[in-house]
C-alpha cells in the first residue's frame, strides 16, 4: 500500500500561481509538477475562493498584535508600580527616606 503524498503550502502556492499565470496548459503543469490536473484545478479554485482573506487578515492580525502588546505593557507597568511601592515602603521603614 502506498502512502499519500503531502504537499507544503508553499508548493501548492507555487503551483497555483503558475496556473493563474496561464503560461502553460493544465496538462503541461501537471507533467511539470507531477500532479493530477484535477488537483491543480482544486487548489486553484480553493486559492481563488479564499484570496480575500489575505487582505482582511492583515488588519485583524495587526489589531491582535497591538492588543497583546498593550496588555503586556500594562502588566509590566503594574509590576513596576508594585515594585516601586514596595521599595518605597521598605525605605521608609528603614528610615532612608
Amino acid at each position: 500500500m502506498t502512502s499519500r503524498r503531502k504537499f507544503t503550502s508553499e508548493f501548492k502556492a507555487k503551483v497555483v500561481i503558475e496556473a493563474i499565470k496561464e503560461r502553460e496548459t493544465l496538462t503541461e503543469l501537471s507533467h511539470r509538477f507531477e500532479l493530477n490536473p484535477m488537483i491543480i484545478s482544486r487548489w486553484k479554485k480553493e486559492f481563488l475562493s479564499k484570496s480575500s482573506i489575505v487582505f482582511g487578515r492583515d488588519k485583524e492580525d495587526d489589531l491582535n498584535d497591538k492588543e497583546r502588546d498593550i496588555k503586556a505593557l500594562q502588566a509590566k507597568v503594574g509590576e513596576l508600580t508594585m515594585e516601586r511601592d514596595f521599595l518605597e515602603d521598605a525605605c521608609k521603614r528603614a528610615g532612608l527616606k
